[in-house]
């Protein structure tokens, strides 16, 4: 027979070996502005308005090559449509840090898949091992067919 504080010492070190799961909130909107081209403006249902750093990517500035071609093609995809943002945090500019969907497409992977991004290997960690990999291949693969910013050998990331 196992003592209760034994069986108190296995649990805890149960609870202690499962991973730490972080919810994220979600903000459910519609996009009256894109900023830049990692950056928009949401208005959700209350009339609310939030600003959105598209997470783990980052698009030219728009003085950079491609900026003001980053920022369309961003329009394009989300302008005056309905989004849903998943996101855990707000960054140091009150912005919320979210991955965007139209329905079922994540807009920060589009970006990055046409050139228009990089994927910001600096926050790798803040990612689940599987978006590392999605996103890695995707810039990988924007990189080998030369596609949008990648056609200039010469691109400087932002952070730069």
């Amino acid at each position: 027979m196992i003592r209760p504080p034994a069986i108190l010492r296995l649990g805890l070190l149960l609870l202690a070996a499962l991973p730490l799961v972080v919810k994220a909130d979600t903000l459910a909107g519609y996009v009256i502005a894109v900023t830049d081209g990692d950056t928009i403006r949401v208005l959700d249902a209350r009339k609310q308005q939030h600003r959105v750093r598209l997470f783990g990517i980052d698009a030219p500035e728009s003085h950079q090559a491609f900026g003001s071609r980053a920022r369309q093609c961003l329009a394009d995809l989300a302008f005056q449509k309905n989004v849903t943002v998943a996101y855990t945090e707000k960054d140091r500019y009150g912005r919320i840090l979210g991955t965007v969907f139209v329905g079922r497409q994540n807009l920060n992977l589009e970006l990055v898949k046409a050139g228009m991004a990089w994927w910001y290997e600096k926050y790798r960690k803040e990612q689940s091992s599987a978006d590392q990999e999605i996103y890695q291949v995707a810039e990988q693969q924007a990189r080998r067919q030369r596609i949008g910013l990648w056609r200039d050998e010469s691109s400087i990331a932002p952070w730069d």
